[in-house]
């Protein structure tokens, strides 16, 4: 199967158990894969036989920049589902990894994150 991928996106939202997290609010970046076959895309350039990438760009900033959940899994499994049940003619399966940099975690780390799979990928 082929893949999109739509990779380190940047939102700001306020996903968290913490107070300060719902209040403040922090960086998430998301990447999100999609298996797809883009055979007739690749031979018609049609934008058409493919998934639009500014679209899937516009739902996950929509979903993160949105109401808060207390769990990075929730938007990860929040995502997966807007993008199976929005384009579930092309898209087969997603990956979508949701990174958290800056967590209110006492030690020495470079990020903490999610990855979850639903479909085919």
């Amino acid at each position: 199967m082929d893949k999109i991928y739509l990779n380190d996106m940047q939102f700001y939202g306020y996903h968290g158990v913490l107070p300060e997290e719902t209040v403040l609010g922090q960086l998430f970046r998301v990447t999100v894969e999609m298996a797809v076959d883009l055979r007739q895309a690749g031979e018609t350039d049609d934008l058409a036989a493919t998934v639009n990438y500014a679209e899937v760009y516009a739902l996950c900033k929509e979903i993160v920049e949105g109401r808060p959940y207390q769990l990075i899994e929730s938007v990860a499994e929040k995502i997966a589902a807007a993008i199976l049940d929005g384009y579930a003619e092309q898209v087969k399966g997603c990956k979508v990894l949701i990174v958290k940099p800056t967590p209110p975690i006492a030690g020495h780390y470079a990020s903490v994150a999610v990855e979850i799979t639903r479909g085919e990928v």
